[in-house]
């Protein structure tokens, strides 16, 4: 278990420095293409959950208006997921581009800064927001005794159309069946995942 976790460090360094430099120019059309429609920061930071609970920021790219944050409470009455999840189909705060890179998921682009910083990985539980977890469960301890990642077990089995129990329940099942291999085949299916947009927005 210790090589394989070695081997997955190794492996999350090397490929997201390399996916970093292949992707810069199509990154920099991205920035500038948020920047057109929506002028502001290009770049939505927000703090999230890693391994044992520890706070970080994560990186995206903007996919709604700069004061979308503020703006929350107007569109509260349009969740469409049970507490604590807020998932919104139509969410009026999402601009034009927003909208496709959400779909694509090229909005997370810049998680392969933190998978670089070893706040993620490529392939483990999406990060959280902190009022999403409840610490006490015991459940939620085991989710976050592993790195968070870009790529996860309930990407391939329905992204955004899950709630949490099904999320969870997900989550769990691939930190007690973890390999290696299993996160190529993740990685594999979650790429497919994302070119059909299935369960995305």
């Amino acid at each position: 278990m210790v090589a394989e976790t070695i081997v997955k460090r190794l492996f999350d360094v090397v490929t997201a420095s390399l996916a970093l430099l292949v992707a810069l120019p199509f990154f920099v059309v991205l920035v500038i293409g948020i920047v057109l429609e929506s002028p502001g920061n290009p770049f939505f930071v927000q703090t999230r959950l890693g391994l044992h609970g520890k706070r970080f920021p994560m990186l995206k790219l903007r996919t709604m208006v700069p004061d979308a944050e503020r703006r929350r409470a107007e569109v509260e009455h349009l969740n469409e997921a049970l507490p604590p999840l807020f998932k919104c189909r139509h969410d009026p705060r999402v601009t034009r581009i927003g909208r496709m890179l959400r779909a694509t998921s090229l909005d997370e682009l810049p998680q392969l800064i933190n998978v670089v910083l070893g706040d993620m990985s490529i392939v483990g539980p999406r990060p959280r927001l902190p009022y999403e977890l409840s610490l006490d469960d015991p459940a939620v301890i085991r989710r976050l005794s592993v790195k968070p990642g870009l790529a996860g077990l309930w990407q391939v089995s329905g992204r955004a159309t899950l709630d949490y129990d099904e999320a969870l329940a997900l989550d769990l099942q691939y930190i007690d069946n973890w390999t290696f291999w299993l996160d190529l085949k993740l990685i594999a299916r979650t790429f497919w995942v994302v070119v059909t947009m299935r369960g995305a927005y």
